[in-house]
């Protein structure tokens, strides 16, 4: 048996999410099917972190086994003959016995994207938050910074989190503006299901001066999620990378740009 991995990119709009189920158009299924159809024998995934349906991934890493001897550019090639426009795998290569797509990242960073102006844009249409009023993004910032560290973010974790723990540590946050977008980036090493998008929430009621930059603290430490901000739309939401240790000579992961 040969461990592979692969980056792939998707567009989680008709998607019901990473995970498959049953009868539903799932990034996971539509994965499996390609790739068992260049395997020639049923392939099983795993993935280093499940998104929600609706949200994008630039460089979701995954891994497989399979007895199928395929060059990379074989697996990589006839995958993408077999999959769907809005899925496409970018690269693909063998990796050691102990890689795993989930349980060896260290660390998962997403992008989310705010466009910030009068009009909304047709092209963005499910790939951005479209938010007409003015947003402060200086502010924003000052408030993203405040959830950097670990702490419990039981404030900002969704209804049908099934995460051990609401204790996890943020490495990095950054909000900057390009215009009339905003992006936050967010590096972690694992997130609460819907975490960054009620982060979000909360950061925008900042934003447009409707809450003072501590009452992100003060939301913290509610560990209440009634106290946060609105949950955002998925489809500003991109799962950017997971970082691996330096061991396993993965490819870097694409870089977001806006606008495209």
């Amino acid at each position: 048996m040969t461990k592979w991995a692969a980056m792939v990119e998707y567009d989680g709009r008709e998607f019901v999410g990473w995970q498959s189920q049953q009868g539903l158009r799932s990034v996971q299924g539509c994965l499996e099917t390609a790739l068992a159809q260049v395997a020639s024998h049923p392939i099983s995934l795993r993935c280093a972190g499940r998104t929600d349906a609706g949200v994008h991934a630039l460089a979701q890493m995954v891994h497989f086994e399979t007895q199928a001897v395929r060059s990379p550019r074989g697996w990589m090639l006839g995958a993408n003959t077999h999959l769907p426009s809005d899925i496409s795998l970018q690269w693909v290569g063998p990796v050691a016995e102990d890689f795993d797509a989930r349980f060896r990242a260290i660390s998962r960073r997403y992008r989310y994207v705010i466009l910030n102006a009068p009009a909304r844009r047709a092209t963005w249409h499910g790939r951005c938050l479209y938010e007409p009023r003015p947003l402060d993004a200086r502010a924003m910032q000052q408030a993203a910074r405040i959830l950097q560290g670990q702490h419990d973010f039981s404030a900002f974790r969704g209804r049908d989190c099934q995460a051990k723990t609401p204790t996890k540590t943020v490495h990095r946050v950054a909000l900057q503006r390009a215009g009339c977008w905003l992006m936050l980036d967010i590096e972690a090493g694992g997130f609460l299901h819907n975490m960054v998008r009620n982060i979000v929430g909360t950061l925008i009621e900042v934003g447009r001066g409707a809450r003072p930059v501590e009452w992100v603290e003060e939301v913290l430490a509610s560990r209440d999620r009634r106290a946060a901000g609105p949950t955002v739309a998925p489809g500003g939401l991109y799962f950017v990378a997971a970082q691996y240790p330096d061991e396993f000579a993965l490819p870097p992961a694409p870089e977001l740009r806006i606008p495209i």
